[in-house]
């Protein structure tokens, strides 16, 4: 494995959908290739469901992509792995992109500083964070954060390849109940067992949280771990993530 990194790019610039996922992973290859450093992305996305490779060989995807986008959330295929996983206004996406030459060696160290920064962020908030699946939860994993071990607040997946790893996902601010109501027809769908009773959010247990004490408590979590430097993405970084949108885009016969 490389060197331990000190220092991360921070890069709080959001697109619509496909874009979005797309830009992540353009960032992924450049780090692969070393053509630039370790770099975190937090910002505010658009609407999204984003679906997994096990969603895309299940005989109901095309009904479950259809079921988000007449909830107004776009269709996309996520990078990192996972089911189907929601984004929205009151959601924070992040994403750690990290140089590796041996990245699976490093996968449950790089869940545990996630789960751990973020349990960090939580607390600070007054949040009784916890990490761990609860039963029944949405887009189970290990390395989910949950509050109280009652409702799932942080979700996490990680995409590896040649040389980085990225590691990201979703943070639900508020508006639990907008999750709820889109998952409940797309995992129906995907014939997915689980327990609607466990998706909500930070704000369910701390009324008056907004996503921008939030992403402020978050940054603070990282920036006590590493230095962040705030930059905006380079020009090549774009570019080549408009040549990926296609490969995030649901694919439906």
């Amino acid at each position: 494995m490389l060197k331990p990194v000190n220092s991360l790019t921070l890069s709080r610039e959001g697109y619509p959908g496909p874009m979005d996922i797309a830009v992540s992973h353009s960032l992924l290859s450049a780090v692969a290739a070393g053509d630039v450093g370790a770099a975190l992305r937090l910002h505010i996305p658009s609407p999204m469901v984003a679906f997994g490779r096990a969603d895309r060989i299940a005989k109901g995807y095309p009904a479950a992509v259809r079921a988000a986008q007449a909830h107004g959330f776009a269709a996309v295929e996520r990078l990192a792995g996972g089911r189907a996983a929601v984004f929205h206004e009151r959601t924070i996406a992040f994403s750690l992109t990290l140089p590796d030459l041996e990245p699976r060696a490093g996968i449950t160290t790089r869940f545990e500083l996630i789960a751990g920064l973020m349990v960090e962020a939580f607390e600070s908030l007054g949040i009784d964070a916890r990490i761990g699946e609860i039963p029944g939860e949405y887009c189970a994993g290990r390395w989910s954060v949950n509050v109280g071990g009652k409702v799932k607040v942080m979700g996490v997946g990680q995409r590896l390849v040649r040389g980085a790893a990225h590691v990201g996902g979703v943070i639900v601010v508020d508006d639990g109940e907008r999750i709820r109501d889109v998952l409940i027809p797309v995992y129906r769908s995907l014939r997915l067992d689980w327990d609607p009773r466990t998706a909500g959010s930070l704000a369910d247990r701390s009324p008056g949280l907004t996503t921008e004490m939030a992403l402020d408590a978050v940054t603070t979590s990282f920036a006590r771990r590493f230095d962040l430097v705030e930059e905006r993405l380079g020009e090549e970084i774009i570019a080549s993530a408009l040549q990926l949108v296609d490969d995030h885009l649901p694919w439906v016969a």
